[in-house]
């Protein structure tokens, strides 16, 4: 369909182009010198002396789990408002996820006492989602992670150069996750970056990367080693050239896009005041966001499946971020879900709805899906009475 207003618009052009041209002529595509320099840039910008890119945040997650020893018999705190793979990684190492609710209907993120709710005699780690690009309260987790004796995974995927009290988001716990897929604030294409402040995980991550291997194909290639030895049981998890390269591009803008994606937010914020009961969270937050996505939460009593269908009917692509995890069939089928815990997060997840959000939007725009949306939830809300009826 030729959306009027997509959902996402990467932001790709002649650098990026240029970059995979000059992988392809130099014939080296596998894990190579511009997959270290990504590494090195991208550790700077976040602060943390370790950063491995990989191909995907969920590989990134399933590597620091197991980085931290996660595995069965432990259970891992994890939100339910996320994408499936946050609690998709812990179910790969083996061990229990058990969900935790947001923190309130303004703050979709999971906080302290909600995972605090959530800890068990089995509890091993906590794995942090810093929803839409909005940090999670990281002093007070951090202050319960240390007083538990629990390690903390950050997934950033949502929100690559944020940052809280000054620390990159992804540089507060012991691993931080990040997704470079193509509709993310920077994109791979495909691709993820594991991140860590403690370098002796640095050794293990490297090793679970590409096969436990102990050498890299780069390494032979010019010459420093003649050889390998497989010392743990790893997985093929490694980034190419090509993603790397499209990751130098575009890493060097992020941080001015993430301002762009600000400023649409913000004259988002300011139209959709006009729209009776419709919830916009996130209206106090914390530090530098990355504005990833724009949610918002339908009136109680809307169809929301007859707005997205006018949304669609006035060429306005929209999408829902998140149903909960625990409603899923595998989870509800493997006795992990529906949880009892996550109220908020269900009603968020019955009501939610994703507005396009993307740094070339205009204001137009802005005001073109503002306008179709006001009548689309008018138009949601008379079906429902009817069918009620």
């Amino acid at each position: 369909m030729n959306w009027q207003v997509p959902l996402f618009d990467p932001d790709l052009g002649p650098e990026e182009e240029q970059a995979l041209v000059d992988v392809i002529r130099s014939k080296w595509l596998t894990m190579g010198d511009r997959t270290k320099e990504f590494e090195r840039r991208f550790a700077a910008e976040t602060g943390v002396p370790v950063a491995l890119a990989c191909n995907s945040a969920t590989a990134a997650l399933h590597m620091g789990l197991a980085a931290l020893g996660v595995g069965p018999g432990d259970d891992v705190v994890v939100p339910s408002l996320t994408f499936v793979a946050t609690a998709n990684a812990v179910r790969y190492c083996g061990a229990r996820p058990v969900f935790a609710d947001v923190a309130s209907m303004d703050e979709w993120n999971i906080g302290a006492a909600a995972i605090e709710r959530a800890l068990t005699p089995a509890t091993k780690a906590i794995v942090v989602v810093h929803y839409a690009g909005y940090a999670c309260d990281m002093p007070a987790i951090m202050a319960l992670a240390a007083r538990r004796g629990l390690t903390v995974v950050e997934d950033v995927a949502h929100a690559p150069c944020a940052s809280l009290d000054g620390v990159a988001l992804g540089a507060w716990g012991d691993v931080g996750c990040f997704s470079f897929f193509s509709n993310k604030n920077m994109t791979t294409a495909e691709g993820g970056m594991v991140t860590t402040r403690r370098p002796e995980l640095a050794e293990k991550l490297g090793w679970l990367r590409s096969h436990g291997m102990t050498t890299l194909t780069l390494d032979r290639h010019k010459g420093h080693a003649f050889g390998y030895d497989v010392v743990a049981l790893g997985y093929n998890y490694r980034m190419s050239e090509l993603n790397a390269a499209l990751g130098l591009v575009q890493l060097a803008h992020v941080r001015q896009r993430n301002a762009q994606r600000g400023a649409i937010v913000a004259a988002y914020r300011e139209r959709l005041a006009a729209i009776m009961n419709l919830g916009v969270p996130f209206a106090t937050h914390r530090g530098v966001p990355a504005f990833h996505l724009m949610p918002v939460l339908l009136p109680v009593g809307t169809s929301r499946f007859e707005v997205m269908t006018a949304m669609r009917e006035a060429g306005i692509q929209t999408s829902i971020h998140y149903r909960p995890v625990d409603t899923f069939t595998a989870y509800v089928d493997a006795g992990l879900g529906p949880s009892t815990q996550v109220p908020l997060s269900h009603d968020i997840g019955e009501r939610v709805l994703t507005l396009p959000l993307y740094p070339s939007m205009t204001i137009g725009q802005v005001e073109q899906v503002c306008a179709a949306l006001a009548s689309a939830t008018q138009h949601g809300r008379a079906v429902a009475t009817v069918h009620a009826a």
